[in-house]
């Protein structure tokens, strides 16, 4: 017998096309003629075909008995008004009573399923008429079957025979429902879930901002509590020594009176610092930042540090070598380093080592965001000591304002939380390292400067030179009455020309008369619809070059301006020795 291996990966459309082609060639009798037990090829008529037909069909008749997939010949019954009500399987293979859990050859379906789907007579029906083929899965109630079905037309018209191939797809089918379901239940168990996280989370930052909220209570808790134990010792101090001063006028013991005088000055003295140490920590300070050689700086504190911190400490230098200048008030910066070696001190009671160093410091991304600073060049000023450190507890509130270790009456709390605040507001940062029993560095980083520092000294250098007061013309604006006055007691008797503004919409109008003005001198915060740097600014446009001293008590950068102020501008810090207004006005009418 000749074998044909081409039918062997025939696809399903080509198996029953040549099923279609072999009962063409080899017709057999009707299926009412056919004995029960043959199938639908199981024999041919005497003579109907020749031995190369009979070889092809036999070698057919194997494959189709051997094939997976179910196989089968269907005819499909209509009604008087040509509906499908019915099919029977005129021929099957092996495979479709494994597949179908049923042997149906021969049979009418609703013999065995009366009550089968009618989507199954239709489909069928369809496909009989029209001669459309189907590609489907579906379901079949009767047989609890998922089935995957390819049905063709086969056969003449009037023959209404489809041929069917189908797989019992259940399995797979369930497999995916029950995926399905999982994935249902997992996505469900997802949202729930991600529910739950959210909820979590809320609750979680509900109580990180409930202990933020409780940390800023006691911080500012501890914050008024300083100072109001501060201010009240200060002003019974000046309350105190005006009303003896007042007493002792009274009396006619005029000789007492320069002893409160001189105690109601000092505590004045001691409430302006404090002050500024608070302006300093919030970064509200008015600061004057020039180009500065730190190196120098800090050679130039030596020796006053030395005397300071006393003969028990040994002092250390370690200037770094080509640093770069710093942009930065040297008052604030020599008060600040100072203020360093003074609790360095304090923590070496039976003596040790005070380190000072200089360096310059690149900050790419990751080491600038370590330290919470922009990336830059910076110069980096330490102070180390080696004295008993500090735990981590005590290391979280050591810029605390008001937060000392120290003994009652031995410290205010607020030298760090100045340096702080200095630091930030020079565009840099102070970070700490300690250990118990080791000692404690902390370090000032300052931005770079990029620029000439020679121009620093020679302002410096010239604005040195003082004159002497003669007819020049000042315009002061305050709008607190008590402030004009002084200002007025303490520069009239030197031969300047005095006039006064309360708020800007005054000083406004008599910057647009005619009347010469040589000084503007003004608050930052003043009433009016100006703040004191856009009067300046405006005062200038009439009056170009117009000279100005700004007085404040607090100074906010977006009012004074970042870095150096325009040439012909000055800051004097509230509150101030008269001494030091006179000395300020004589140089800017000088110069």
């Amino acid at each position: 017998m000749v074998r044909d291996d081409s039918l062997n990966t025939l696809t399903r459309d080509e198996l029953i096309a040549e099923v279609m082609r072999l009962r063409a060639l080899a017709p057999p009798p009707s299926v009412e003629q056919a004995p029960a037990s043959l199938g639908y090829f199981d024999f041919i008529a005497p003579g109907a075909a020749d031995s190369r037909l009979q070889e092809r069909l036999e070698l057919f008749r194997t494959i189709l008995n051997t094939i997976e997939a179910a196989f089968a010949i269907v005819e499909v019954k209509f009604d008087e008004e040509d509906r499908p009500v019915d099919y029977r399987f005129l021929d099957a293979n092996p495979a479709f009573a494994r597949e179908s859990g049923i042997d149906l050859k021969g049979k009418w379906v609703t013999e065995y399923a009366p009550d089968l789907e009618p989507f199954w007579f239709e489909i069928y029906g369809h496909v009989a008429k029209s001669g459309e083929p189907a590609n489907f899965e579906s379901y079949a109630t009767t047989f609890d079957r998922w089935f995957d079905v390819r049905a063709v037309k086969v056969g003449r018209q009037d023959e209404r025979q489809i041929a069917i191939f189908f797989n019992d797809v259940t399995e797979r089918r369930t497999v995916a429902q029950e995926r399905d379901r999982a994935t249902a239940a997992l996505q469900v168990l997802n949202d729930t879930l991600e529910k739950r996280v959210d909820e979590r989370t809320q609750a979680l930052m509900q109580a990180e901002e409930k202990l933020r909220q409780a940390h800023k209570m006691e911080a500012v808790g501890q914050l008024t509590g300083g100072l109001a134990h501060d201010f009240n010792n200060l002003l019974t101090g000046i309350s105190g020594s005006l009303e003896m001063i007042q007493a002792r006028l009274a009396q006619g013991r005029l000789a007492e009176v320069e002893r409160y005088m001189d105690a109601a000055q000092g505590a004045a003295r001691r409430a302006a610092s404090l002050t500024h140490r608070l302006l300093a920590f919030s970064r509200r300070q008015t600061l004057d930042p020039r180009p500065t050689d730190v190196n120098v700086l800090m050679d130039g504190m030596t020796e006053l540090i030395g005397r300071t911190v006393g003969p028990e400490i040994k002092l250390q230098t370690l200037c770094g070598q080509g640093l770069w200048p710093a942009l930065v008030d040297a008052g604030q910066l020599e008060n600040a380093l100072l203020n360093l070696c003074i609790n360095a001190r304090d923590a070496m009671p039976e003596g040790g080592r005070i380190t000072l160093e200089t360096s310059n410091r690149g900050m790419d991304q990751d080491a600038a965001a370590a330290l919470e600073m922009p990336p830059g060049e910076y110069l980096c000023l330490s102070v180390s000591d080696t004295g008993t450190g500090m735990s981590a507890e005590v290391m979280a509130k050591a810029f605390d304002p008001f937060f000392t270790t120290k003994p009652l009456g031995q410290g205010t709390g607020l030298g760090l939380s100045m340096i702080y605040g200095f630091a930030k507001q020079s565009g840099g940062q102070v970070r700490m390292q300690s250990e118990l029993g080791l000692g404690t560095t902390i370090s000032l980083y300052l931005p770079r400067y990029h620029g000439d520092l020679l121009q620093g000294e020679e302002r410096n250098a010239a604005e040195a030179v003082t004159g002497s007061p003669g007819s020049e013309a000042i315009l002061i604006v305050d709008d607190e009455p008590s402030v004009r006055m002084l200002l007025n007691d303490a520069l009239a008797g030197l031969g300047y020309g005095l006039m006064e503004a309360a708020d800007s919409l005054a000083a406004m109008q008599i910057l647009r008369s005619g009347v010469k003005i040589d000084l503007l001198i003004t608050d930052v915060g003043l009433p009016g619809g100006m703040n004191g740097r856009q009067l300046a600014d405006a005062g200038r446009e009439l009056r170009p070059g117009l000279r100005t001293l700004f007085i404040t008590g607090y100074a906010v950068n977006a009012a004074i301006g970042h870095g150096h102020l325009p040439a012909g501008m000055r800051v004097l810090t509230k509150p101030f020795a008269l001494e030091a207004l006179v000395g300020q006005v004589r140089e800017m009418l000088a110069g």
